[in-house]
């Protein structure tokens, strides 16, 4: 497995014993786990609780080794398993005695409540399972149970409806998806980014129009000039970034965030009152979204766009993740 030893440090490749999974729990045999910009957090110690040695990973995706003994479920030996930010819940708290597993008030995160994807083998708890399509590779299923569920996920519980007109702020690791679920949902898309050569990215994509935020027409009246957008999905890490949007919303619009950045957006209640617009933070999906992802990915053809590394070279994984160098995703694999 690929560890961190203390706070900030370079990976390293270590063995420890293969671990036994208790009841309720399974041990995955790991092919596959992306590389996620928010493994930085816990490598950082940037949220509370995080212990070290550390072993991140949330985008797994692998075969089931072994069920704990004591465990009732319909999983078996050799079903092909995801696991993402949903690593499980606790099923005791407010938001879970709703139904509202994601925001859990003990969410475990793998790489933070449990050793995570960056190893061989991971023991996870049976609600944190998502079965990968049988056409799904498993360096492609991986980034499905975070990236992908996070973009596909915040489009689909959004206000949008199919002809509206959906902008996605960003088009790197989260919002190249973004760009795809939004087209094969039916929507007029519009791809921000900043730069007059992300167009062609943002074409092959198959958004209808793009922005570029670095242009002397701003982002709100570009979007204006269209008709205003009903939802933008704001997956760049970026506050004066996702600031710029809000004007740009149509009357009732709505911003959803998924790009997660330290600085506070902008927007002054005018902005929000006048228009009636809405703004809302989403997280992202439980084990039953991550499945629908990976379903809705197979039936249109959307794949995330990989860049695939042995675990062996995690270090460097993980810092073409943080340089922006990857292929929008990283992924690191048993071969």
């Amino acid at each position: 497995m690929a560890q961190v030893g203390a706070v900030g440090a370079p990976f390293e490749i270590v063995e420890r014993e293969v671990p036994e999974p208790g009841p309720g729990h399974v041990r995955i045999a790991v092919d596959a786990c992306g590389v996620c910009h928010s493994d930085a957090m816990f490598v950082q110690a940037a949220v509370p609780g995080v212990q070290f040695p550390l072993v991140p990973g949330h985008e797994i995706a692998g075969r089931i080794d072994a069920v704990g003994e004591g465990t009732h479920s319909s999983w078996r030996v050799g079903d092909r398993v995801a696991v993402g930010w949903f690593g499980g819940s606790c099923r005791h708290c407010t938001p879970c005695r709703q139904g509202d597993f994601i925001v859990c008030t003990q969410l475990k995160v793998p790489g933070w409540a449990y050793d995570g994807g960056f190893a061989e083998m991971v023991v996870v708890p049976t609600d944190a399972l998502a079965r990968i399509p049988d056409r799904l590779s498993a360096p492609d299923a991986g980034p499905m149970a975070c990236a992908g569920v996070t973009t596909y996920n915040g489009l689909r519980r959004s206000s949008g409806r199919p002809g509206d007109l959906v902008a996605v702020l960003g088009i790197g690791g989260l919002g190249h998806l973004g760009v795809r679920y939004a087209v094969a949902m039916g929507f007029e898309v519009v791809a921000i980014a900043r730069g007059a050569d992300k167009g062609d990215v943002a074409k092959q994509l198959g958004a209808h129009h793009y922005i570029d935020s670095a242009a002397k027409t701003g982002v709100a009246d570009a979007l204006q000039s269209l008709g205003g957008a009903k939802v933008v999905l704001a997956t760049a890490a970026n506050s004066s970034a996702i600031s710029a949007t809000v004007e740009g919303l149509a009357h009732r619009g709505e911003l959803v965030v998924i790009g997660a950045a330290a600085e506070p957006i902008e927007i002054n209640p005018a902005q929000l009152l006048m228009r009636a617009r809405v703004v809302r933070g989403h997280p992202s999906g439980t084990a039953q979204d991550v499945q629908d992802t990976m379903e809705f990915s197979v039936l249109h053809g959307i794949r995330p766009m990989i860049e695939t590394m042995p675990l062996e070279h995690a270090n460097e994984a993980y810092g073409r993740m943080l340089a922006g160098a990857a292929r929008f995703r990283m992924v690191l694999t048993g071969d």
